[in-house]
């Protein structure tokens, strides 16, 4: 509590400084310092707002100046990493919770990094900023989306770490514990197997139907979708009003949301389906294979189709007439390097991230 205490005083010192001028923006600078330090660092939002900005805007600079892709993603997981550190170390408590909970994280944070960092020195660009590297506006956006997808993510962390409650591990611990370790793993071994798919030139031309693919069109993001509402449950042990359980709940739902409506399958689903959508296997691999949970092919295709868009993600706007996308457009796909979004990075997919 040091750290806010001395943020206490420089922005009481500040404000009797600037009493004594008339200029409006330093005003409201007085005001909005005493804002956040009385009202978001309870729970350190503002600490991780300021490290998120300072981190994307760096990135951001470099990669719109340099007008390359590689340090997109590494910025997305990274600042999940650093945060993690931060914010336990401010904190100060050292819980298990939090030690366990952090640490998942990091361990998230990295693997992320590294592999999709990794991934993108082998491929050598990445598609998605093909229309956007020539336009500070448009790239500039794409990296405020992952600015505020790192920040919103990351809510649940900031508040266990900030906290002071030391409750004993239940059952929501458990629950939240069991679905970080099978989400993780799901990720990885996913992520894994769609790479060496695509490095194999023996499957050029053809979409990843490999291990867990041949269950679901988008395993990846099942589990970082599960890791994120993992790490929620565990968080949700120590919250203790209405506002916490709604604040920090945002994270899971953000990023479901964001992979499942926004940049994360919308986009791979129309990519494949501008490049695969005329061939009669394609056709039958995305009919007989569930967009988001495994299952196994004989029994989602005998399921209704009711219960497939209502229970199983099977959303319309996962369906496009591919006669409709230009020639042009086809071969530019077809010409190019696999088309891959992470959420972050991976939403990137963020995205991370695939």
């Amino acid at each position: 509590r040091r750290f806010f205490f001395f943020l206490s005083l420089f922005s009481h010192a500040s404000s009797s400084l600037l009493s004594h001028t008339s200029s409006l923006p330093l005003r409201v600078y007085s005001v909005v310092s005493q804002l956040m330090v009385y009202v978001f660092d309870d729970h350190y939002l503002a600490l991780t707002l300021a490290i998120t900005a300072t981190q994307q805007i760096n990135f951001f600079i470099i990669a719109a100046a340099c007008k390359f892709d590689k340090v997109t993603d590494f910025a997305y997981g990274t600042n999940f990493i650093i945060l993690a550190i931060v914010t336990l170390v401010v904190g100060g408590a050292y819980s298990v919770r939090q030690i366990v909970v952090s640490s998942f994280v990091i361990a998230w944070g990295t693997r992320l990094a590294v592999y999709l960092f990794y991934r993108i020195i082998v491929i050598g660009k990445d598609n998605r900023f093909d229309d956007k590297r020539d336009s500070w506006v448009r790239f500039g956006l794409f990296w405020l989306l992952q600015l505020i997808t790192v920040w919103v993510v990351f809510l649940p962390l900031s508040y266990l770490n900030s906290s002071s409650v030391d409750a004993e591990l239940n059952w929501r611990d458990i629950l939240g514990f069991t679905l970080w370790g099978i989400g993780f793993l799901i990720e990885t071994i996913a992520d894994q197997q769609k790479f060496s798919f695509k490095r194999d030139e023996k499957n050029s031309g053809h979409w990843c139907d490999f291990g867990l693919w041949q269950f679901s069109r988008h395993p990846n993001y099942l589990g970082e979708i599960l890791c994120w509402w993992g790490i929620w449950s565990s968080v949700s042990s120590v919250l203790l009003t209405a506002s916490d359980y709604i604040v920090t709940i945002l994270s899971p739902i953000f990023i479901t949301l964001l992979l499942l409506f926004v940049s994360g399958i919308p986009l791979l689903e129309r990519s494949a389906d501008q490049r695969y959508g005329h061939l009669d296997a394609y056709k039958q691999y995305k009919a007989k294979t569930s967009p988001l949970f495994l299952l196994p092919a004989s029994v989602y295709i005998c399921l209704p189709m009711w219960v497939k868009k209502t229970l199983l993600c099977e959303f319309p706007i996962y369906q496009s007439d591919p006669r409709r996308e230009s020639i042009s457009g086809q071969d530019k796909l077809i010409d190019s390097p696999s088309t891959e979004t992470t959420t972050h990075g991976r939403s990137q997919q963020i995205t991370h991230a695939s």
